[in-house]
């Protein structure tokens, strides 16, 4: 859809959704507007695209979802907010809540059915689910859950905007969950509540035994939230076609240029973008910008530009440090660079970085976001990175440090080694 194309406006099917009554029992489709903001360039000024420069990076939004919002905390000193003071609660009691689970994991079945049963029988809560995970055929040929299903909102993540719908999201599975919530809004993102399901669970802390108890809790409201950044990815594509001239007879005489039309798409992204050689046996060759000043030329397999929350993930893995989610920085990892002295760096949050092809490269690039809309770059091409203001506010277990430092030790066995037995006094004299 472009800026010209009509918004295709559906009314509500569910009566929860609106307050209607409606006798559907699908969630209605608000507008026809692709989740991607590819087409975001033509319905924008250029006033909106103007960045605030600054050394502390752009000032989070406080406010989550439609009902959510950080409590205040006016001890905060030199605005550097101690990380155990973050804290969520609500303006009014949440009533939706967005049910995410991993597509085709015949073990998060039982979870999930018991899940929203809990939450549409017992909590009598709006609940949002993706329509293709009612798809599976597990989960549509149940007919013993087929009464609660059957209250369920549903969307497509290409469709539909649930934005201002969703008070706080649920996720079961892994850590892929958690970013795809994030993918899933573009600007404020609701209160994420991630169990840990999956193989990996670094970014989902809660344990599903105990569920009922701990989504007590969050509606109660004061708890302890993690805002994990993220970064705002705008990738710039100058399509330059060459047109042909020709004669009226048909014989080509020269090969001109037409009129470059600049296509812009832009990415909320949790982890990292991920800028590699892709299939070519050559190595990458990229320029790298920092406000505006060439700081250096990438040679290598790839450069990683990752969030704190990504540093544990692809970065950590290239050689990078890990940063705890709430240092405002942006991290820049050179993957398998042909110099060795190119080490990763750390840099403020507030700065906007541009990746664009070198001249001297003998091939194109790709690049990709959190793992997903994978797409070429070629030379013309800029991809603009810089913090967003809409961070994800992760809820904590317990507290963003406590919950850090044991998401390192247990999935990332970090400085776990066999200890040293203490010396006897007979051996002390050796």
């Amino acid at each position: 859809m472009d800026g010209g194309d009509e918004v295709e406006a559906v009314s509500y099917c569910c009566s929860t959704c609106d307050g209607g009554e409606g006798h559907g029992r699908t969630l209605s489709v608000h507008t026809r507007k692709p989740r991607s903001l590819s087409t975001s360039s033509s319905t924008t000024t250029s006033s909106d695209n103007r960045r605030t420069q600054s050394l502390h990076g752009p000032s989070p939004v406080t406010t989550f979802g439609p009902k959510a919002c950080m409590l205040h905390n006016p001890n905060t000193i030199m605005h550097i907010q101690d990380p155990a003071s973050q804290r969520l609660t609500w303006n009014k009691p949440p009533k939706s809540v967005l049910v995410i689970k991993k597509i085709r994991d015949a073990g998060l079945l039982q979870p999930f059915k018991e899940l929203c049963t809990f939450l549409t029988e017992v909590k009598s809560m709006i609940v949002y689910v993706e329509r293709k995970v009612l798809e599976d055929p597990a989960i549509a040929g149940d007919d013993a859950f087929r009464t609660t299903m059957n209250k369920f909102c549903t969307f497509r993540d290409d469709l539909d905007d649930i934005s201002n719908y969703v008070d706080f999201i649920i996720c079961l599975g892994g850590d892929g969950t958690l970013l795809y919530a994030s993918s899933l809004f573009q600007e404020s993102v609701p209160p994420v509540m991630a169990f840990h399901l999956g193989s990996l669970g670094f970014l989902t802390p809660f344990n599903f035994d105990t569920y009922q108890s701990q989504l007590n809790q969050v509606i109660e409201g004061n708890v302890s939230i993690v805002l994990r950044s993220r970064l705002r990815v705008r990738v710039q594509k100058d399509s330059r076609e060459k047109r042909a001239k020709v004669e009226e007879n048909g014989v080509i005489l020269t090969n001109g240029d037409g009129e470059g039309m600049h296509k812009a798409a832009q990415y909320q992204v949790l982890n990292e973008v991920v800028v590699d050689r892709g299939p070519s046996s050559y190595l990458s060759n990229v320029d790298l910008f920092l406000d505006g000043h060439l700081i250096t030329t990438v040679q290598g397999d790839g450069v990683i530009v990752s969030t704190p929350t990504g540093s544990t993930a692809y970065a950590v893995a290239a050689g990078a440090s890990m940063i705890h989610p709430n240092v405002p920085a942006i991290m820049i990892t050179p993957i398998c660079p042909h110099s060795l002295s190119f080490r990763p760096i750390v840099v403020p949050a507030g700065v906007e970085l541009k990746v664009m092809l070198s001249s001297e490269a003998r091939n194109t690039a790709w690049v990709s976001f959190d793992g997903r809309k994978r797409q070429e770059i070629c030379h013309g091409d800029s991809i603009t990175i810089t913090t967003s203001c809409f961070p994800v506010p992760s809820i904590c277990f317990r507290d963003p440090v406590t919950d850090w430092f044991e998401s390192l030790a247990q999935c990332l066995h970090w400085n776990v080694r066999k200890k040293q037995h203490h010396l006897t006094s007979e051996e002390e004299e050796f």
